[in-house]
């Protein structure tokens, strides 16, 4: 087997082993599912033992074999090594690019009002923004660094803590049931709330009911409501005077500075504190490299000059 040859069937082996079928590993290397399958068969010839052994439960599945399962490590790693070089040297060149994952709100709140200041420190360095609200594989998808949002564990990912939040209401400043600038308790059942289902998959993601418990206003009723999966979205109805939004501090920080929204509950409320926090994200092997260690100094820096407005 020659070395291009012997690479290829590598490749096509680590990819199938990761998702368990051809299919899948045909679509990311862009190749048919049978030319996977070829591959992997010629390594496994060229070895002289089976790679994988195929289980049929309603989908076909791949299920590696012991020595498949001992040597996959290695071989992962190795590939890994590859493309850390290549990136090294494709940012020797003059058209260096970094891929950044966040999520659309956290983008559009937070990373989008900044980012033109870290382009004018590094101008030579061309940002793509990948914003998806799925975690990506960062191998697979080519990325360099992220933010995520979570408990700061994530297989395959080191995970540098970036900042913390608390959750508030707040509503626009026109908000018809306002005195002043203040909710007085008697009238939040005939507020709208708004609800942030972008994090409902957290078990202990603070909810209106748990708000309104901590606050003394457990009469209140939060069956009903406006129910939106995106927190910028959230922040944007209460902006348009469409009801109360439990606001995550960090999402809602620009909006209150600006006066788009205000926190009505500030003297006779309380702020739920979350378990989750920011964390700028990337692979081990990607730390070192100059363009992932300046795009997290500069995000560390950013919530540091904030912290000391």
């Amino acid at each position: 087997m020659t070395t291009p040859a012997y690479l290829n069937a590598l490749r096509a082996f680590e990819a199938a082993a990761r998702h368990q079928s051809f299919s899948a590993a045909a679509a990311e290397l862009n190749v048919t599912p049978a030319a996977v399958g070829q591959q992997v068969r010629n390594l496994e010839s060229w070895l002289g033992i089976p790679l994988f052994t195929r289980v049929s439960s309603g989908s076909a599945r791949l299920l590696l074999t012991d020595a498949a399962r001992v040597a996959l490590p290695d071989i992962r790693e190795g590939f890994e090594r590859l493309s850390l070089g290549l990136v090294r040297l494709k940012d020797a060149g003059v058209n260096a690019e970094l891929t950044v994952t966040v999520s659309p709100a956290f983008a559009s709140k937070w990373l989008l009002p900044r980012i033109e200041r870290f382009q004018q420190a590094y101008p030579d360095l061309d940002v793509l923004l990948d914003t998806n609200s799925r975690s990506v594989d960062f191998q697979a998808e080519r990325v360099d660094v992220g933010v995520r949002y979570g408990a700061g564990n994530w297989t395959g990912l080191r995970a540098v803590h970036l900042m913390d939040e608390v959750i508030f209401p707040v509503c626009a400043p026109g908000y018809p049931q306002l005195e002043g600038d203040r909710l007085q308790p008697e009238v939040i059942p005939r507020c709208t709330l708004i609800h942030d289902l972008s994090m409902a998959n957290y078990a202990d993601y603070p909810t209106w009911r748990m708000w309104l418990d901590a606050a003394g206003y457990n009469h209140v009723k939060t069956e009903h409501g406006l129910r939106i999966n995106n927190s910028a979205a959230v922040l944007q109805a209460a902006i348009d005077g469409q009801g109360l939004a439990l606001a995550r501090s960090v999402m809602v920080k620009d909006d209150l500075e600006a006066g788009r929204l205000i926190r009505p509950f500030v003297d006779q409320g309380m702020n739920c504190s979350l378990r989750q926090a920011y964390y700028v994200v990337y692979r081990p092997e990607s730390g070192e490299l100059p363009k992932v260690q300046a795009f997290r100094d500069w995000l560390l820096s950013e919530v540091d000059k904030a912290s000391e407005t």
